[in-house]
């Protein structure tokens, strides 16, 4: 189980997607799937590997441009494992639902029930930090508030949790390995989750501000998060956008597909304005995007 500091208890529960079949936000209308009366217009390139080439735009959008070096570009441009992966728990076997998603993230999940939801996107984004040389920028926040850098987990100080409280002792020599740092990242993905994601992004309030990484996200517990990773446009301005996701249990980092409208899967049309947005796997409500 993952572990919630909050400012008076350690809840024992899941602080990100947790898996509550109570929920009314968990989305179950698309567990089985039904034909479409609507053709499919987008061209998938199986062959091709990464989020950018696989996925062209629908008939009369063209694919957004992301600055190089930007989270963007590092989304888009992501490896993906070959065409018609499955998507694999922690534990190495398949989960259950397989035709929700229309891609797999070629990143591992870990071998413990951990890189969640929120963890996923923790993951990339410190991944993209670490890649691109900007390993003084990874910080991240238990759910209690308390920030732990890379920086000082390389360097050896620990966290302590004791009750409600958090406290950090230099206990291990300098390690700046990428073991370490996945070690790190572990530890991030064991006490933070979507309410230290929410908190530590800013709302997106206008519909021409999306952009590849940012974040769909409720916050709490349960919560879910997802990320957008392409965006495209038609001449008109008008903009569609592919969705990915990490999920509880632990499993791997997939690319949604869009069974609302299977004519332009898997890309979406959003607006920040809606009340709800539904993706295949969880209703978010309100619609919340946030940016880092």
């Amino acid at each position: 189980m993952k572990k919630i500091i909050s400012g008076i208890v350690i809840l024992l529960t899941v602080s990100s997607c947790k898996s509550d079949k109570t929920s009314s936000k968990f989305n179950t209308e698309n567990e089985n799937p039904k034909s479409s009366a609507s053709e499919n217009t987008v061209q998938i390139n199986k062959a091709e590997n990464t989020i950018r080439k696989r996925f062209s735009a629908p008939e009369g959008y063209q694919w957004v441009e992301e600055k190089p070096g930007s989270f963007g570009y590092f989304i888009e441009n992501f490896k993906l494992k070959l065409y018609g992966s499955q998507i694999l728990k922690y534990d190495g076997t398949p989960i259950a639902t397989q035709h929700l998603h229309e891609a797999v993230f070629n990143i591992d999940t870990g071998s413990k029930d951990l890189q969640q939801c929120a963890d996923a996107v923790i993951r990339l984004r410190a991944e993209y930090l670490w890649t691109t040389g900007q390993s003084d920028k990874i910080i991240f926040h238990f759910t209690s508030g308390d920030p732990v850098s890379w920086n000082d987990y390389k360097n050896g100080i620990r966290a302590f949790v004791n009750g409600n409280s958090v406290n950090f002792r230099r206990t291990a020599g300098s390690d700046d390995s990428y073991e370490n740092f996945r070690n790190y990242l572990d530890l991030i993905f064991n006490y933070a989750g979507t309410i230290s994601l929410n908190r530590e992004t800013q709302p997106v309030i206008k519909n021409a501000d999306l952009k590849t990484g940012d974040l769909l996200i409720t916050p709490g517990s349960p919560g879910h998060v997802v990320f957008i990773s392409g965006v495209c446009r038609n001449q008109k301005g008008e903009k569609l956008y592919l969705l990915s996701e990490g999920f509880t249990p632990a499993q791997s980092v997939h690319v949604l597909s869009n069974p609302f409208s299977r004519r332009i899967s898997p890309w979406h049309n959003l607006n920040i304005d809606d009340p709800e947005t539904k993706t295949a796997r969880y209703i978010f409500k309100p619609t919340n995007f946030r940016q880092f």
